[in-house]
């Protein structure tokens, strides 16, 4: 966390050369009075107030800016939209070079959403778990799953063996787990260590 430790005339003085030197404002800082200014006597004893004041954590800020720099660095022009969850909180990317970022099969996606958590959760006193999305490529990517699973349940049952899909992150071997939850003539499962672990598909007669 960056902080700053001031000695000035006054508090409210000492505040203000902080600010200037965080380059931010004051809603966004904590203020701790080491010392309060004592005008003295005479001139005599007069003392400067001491004022120590840090950065607030900004888990969201604190990832945006990441996403920003790492975009920047791969030649695309970011902008994030901040979508507020009860449970979690979506970063909604977009840019003209958006494929860049989604990577082959969202995988590019999923390594920067990673590594977003990592840096939102490094600042943060309360978990924050951190949904990245491109211009609607989960809603796309789970449509895309649910007809994988529905395809591969049927292939399953047709050879009668149990077919095994491709390493997949958590959130969508989920999507597959819980596409097939109501069919009951088959059963899925995940094998395998991340990050190969895979979703098992086999005919609950098996």
């Amino acid at each position: 966390m960056k902080q700053v430790t001031i000695t000035s005339k006054s508090v409210e003085e000492a505040v203000q050369e902080a600010l200037s030197q965080l380059q931010t404002s004051e809603d966004k800082v904590e203020i701790s009075v080491i010392e309060e200014s004592k005008k003295g006597f005479l001139g005599l004893g007069a003392k400067p107030a001491v004022v120590q004041v840090s950065l607030k954590a900004d888990p969201i800020g604190d990832s945006i800016d990441f996403l920003k720099k790492v975009a920047s660095n791969m030649g695309v022009d970011l902008t994030v939209d901040v979508i507020e969850g009860e449970d979690e909180t979506v970063l909604d990317l977009s840019s003209d070079k958006i494929a860049i970022l989604i990577g082959k099969r969202g995988q590019t996606l999923n390594a920067l959403q990673y590594l977003t958590n990592l840096v939102a959760n490094k600042s943060s006193n309360e978990y924050q778990r951190l949904i990245l999305d491109a211009e609607n490529y989960r809603e796309r990517r789970k449509e895309t799953l649910e007809r994988l699973a529905h395809r591969l349940a049927s292939k399953a049952l047709k050879i009668n063996k149990k077919v095994s899909l491709e390493p997949m992150p958590s959130m969508e071997r989920k999507i597959i787990h819980m596409t097939l939850k109501s069919n009951s003539k088959v059963q899925t499962s995940s094998e395998g260590s991340e990050p190969h672990r895979r979703v098992i598909i086999k005919p609950s007669s098996m």
